[in-house]
């Protein structure tokens, strides 16, 4: 199986990687740095795992059509795309950490549904001739219960709103494919202590990957179109 992941030099991004390449899968692993990216790669290659680093911002449409074109120098196929960068822009702390909507800049909210929002759109755009010609194409978008409408809550507003637009593009990818073998689902990791998520969060980072590895892995009767958390269900 080939893997495709963005994000991939840390946290999250960095474990999903290693977990696959473990299980066996050919991982190429995406980072805007890419010189951090080969340096958290390297204890990987050292074990001889089918790993290798490649260069892409996912807001530079020039890198990721690179991106599509040396991916295509080496595989007629993609199977799995994980779609894992993201950011926190928001500023103007308000009482739990996080910004405040009345006194954040809209310039700032645009900038986090470019990363977190159309980044993942620019990734299935550049990537899905090569994910229709797999026997099972697999949409991985990693996303957050703070994007959920069920349990949105107040302040982070960029971050908030991105992430419930990246559901929705779940939802609406999965009703455009249609007809083909991919399947896509948003995944929830849960609040994981990353460099992101902060070292008070509750969760290991090896939990937080447990259900992005379920869906990038799913079976042929597996579930599309969905929101999950540790391979089950949460409200939109």
């Amino acid at each position: 199986m080939i893997v495709l992941i963005t994000g991939a030099n840390r946290g999250l991004g960095l474990a999903t990687a290693e977990e696959l390449a473990q299980r066996g899968h050919e991982v190429i692993a995406t980072a805007r740095n890419v010189d951090a990216l080969r340096t958290a790669l390297q204890p990987m290659l050292d074990k001889g795992l089918a790993i290798r680093a490649e260069e892409a911002d996912v807001t530079r449409p020039d890198q990721l059509e690179q991106l599509a074109l040396n991916f295509g120098q080496r595989h007629e196929h993609l199977d799995v795309l994980i779609n894992n960068a993201g950011a926190i822009l928001d500023q103007n702390p308000g009482p739990y950490g996080g910004a405040g909507t009345l006194e954040s800049d809209p310039e700032n909210l645009l900038a986090s549904f470019n990363i977190n929002t159309l980044g993942p759109l620019r990734m299935v755009q550049a990537f899905l001739p090569f994910l229709k010609k797999s026997e099972a194409g697999r949409i991985v978008n990693v996303s957050s219960g703070m994007g959920g409408l069920a349990e949105m809550g107040g302040y982070w507003p960029g971050y908030r709103m991105s992430k419930a637009a990246l559901n929705a593009l779940t939802r609406i990818l999965h009703s455009e494919l249609q007809g083909t073998k991919i399947k896509i689902n948003a995944v929830c990791p849960g609040w994981v202590r990353t460099d992101m998520g902060g070292p008070q969060a509750p969760r290991s980072i090896e939990e937080g990957i447990r259900g992005i590895v379920w869906a990038a892995t799913l079976p042929e009767d597996g579930p599309s179109g969905g929101f999950f958390r540790d391979g089950h269900p949460v409200a939109w």
